[in-house]
């Protein structure tokens, strides 16, 4: 199976590829053309090759593209061998439809079989090399997202203990002053924890903002009137997949470096919309007095939300930052169309 955002045909279907394609096409008709011995000239020659090739091409990304969610379920290699199998049976129906086309009537049927056969074994000699390229390509995508992994692993080390200690101190503090609160406060740990220790490397949007919605809740009981919580969502959330805790520390971020430094505390808000296919999850914090606010804060857990964004959308999500009427906006930018 090809984990989503990784998919072996997601790189065939981008601009650069699909241009290298109809290019490498003309390339190979030129070279068909100026090796034939054919009467009616090479310009000809390269024109009617050239048209076989591209509607060989074209029809061949066509059904590709039109079998690309059942292919998305199967293994990297089966999906090469059956690319190329569409290959060789477009190349089939196009030859047959040429040969039926432009022979004329004093054409042996031997001829047609060999002209059909001819282009079948110059389509299986390109499959076969195009296949060698692209698992090298392959191999090194996967390396290379092998290695964003374990940077990302260690990133998120680094974050988890600081979350976790953090929570447990307001824990310790919240069950001596409001023990009638500890079962609440227990059971929001629990949820923090476990998704913090978990392996899940994405979540449901929905769950990610549980999880936050609950480290907020346990901020709120610490903060009391020093927090003030406004939540702006939707009442139907798109089915998306988000890196695990996104969110969360987005919203640790404010209450940090927003809430925690003022004496009269501040507003928190999280806001989520749609915009130009593109959903936007907006954490914004009212800004501390210039004289209490950290040397350095917003780092560390946006550094870690910005890469893990960027790694699971391929470059497609970012994480945007700005400052504007006193107020600290982290927004988190996800494509609709990796909706899992």
């Amino acid at each position: 199976m090809n984990t989503p955002g990784h998919r072996p045909l997601d790189a065939l279907f981008r601009p650069v590829a699909l241009i290298a394609v109809l290019l490498a096409g003309e390339a190979l008709a030129l070279i068909i053309a100026l090796s034939s011995h054919a009467s009616g000239g090479r310009l000809i020659q390269f024109g009617l090759t050239s048209l076989g090739i591209q509607w060989i091409c074209l029809s061949t990304l066509c059904t590709t593209f039109l079998l690309r969610r059942p292919l998305a379920r199967l293994r990297s290699p089966t999906v090469a061998w059956i690319c190329l199998g569409i290959l060789l049976c477009m190349t089939l129906l196009v030859t047959l439809a040429a040969w039926s086309l432009f022979a004329t009537p004093g054409d042996l049927a031997d001829g047609k079989w060999s002209f059909v056969l001819r282009a079948l074994a110059i389509a299986l000699v390109v499959g076969l090399l195009t296949l060698l390229t692209y698992q090298n390509y392959w191999r090194a995508k996967q390396l290379a997202v092998s290695a964003e992994h374990a940077k990302l692993q260690a990133l998120q080390a680094r974050i988890q203990p600081h979350f976790l200690f953090n929570t447990l101190n307001t824990g310790v503090s919240l069950l001596h002053a409001k023990p009638d609160l500890a079962e609440q406060l227990l059971l929001d740990l629990s949820d923090l924890f476990r998704a913090a220790l978990s392996q899940r490397e994405s979540l449901r949007l929905a769950e990610d903002i549980s999880l936050a919605r609950r480290y907020l809740e346990i901020e709120q009981l610490r903060l009391g009137d020093r927090l003030r919580l406004t939540w702006d969502i939707p009442a139907e959330l798109p089915a998306l997949q988000v890196p695990t805790l996104s969110i969360q520390p987005l919203a640790e971020n404010a209450i940090r470096h927003g809430i925690e430094p003022s004496t009269t505390g501040g507003d928190v808000g999280i806001r989520i919309s749609t915009i130009d296919g593109f959903l936007q999850v907006a954490v914004s914090n009212s800004l501390p007095p210039a004289s209490s606010r950290a040397a350095a804060g917003h780092q560390v857990g946006l550094s870690s939300v910005r890469a893990r964004i960027h790694a699971s959308t391929q470059g497609r999500g970012r994480v945007d930052t700005r400052v504007a009427d006193d107020l600290y906006t982290a927004t988190i930018r996800l494509p609709l169309d990796v909706a899992g």
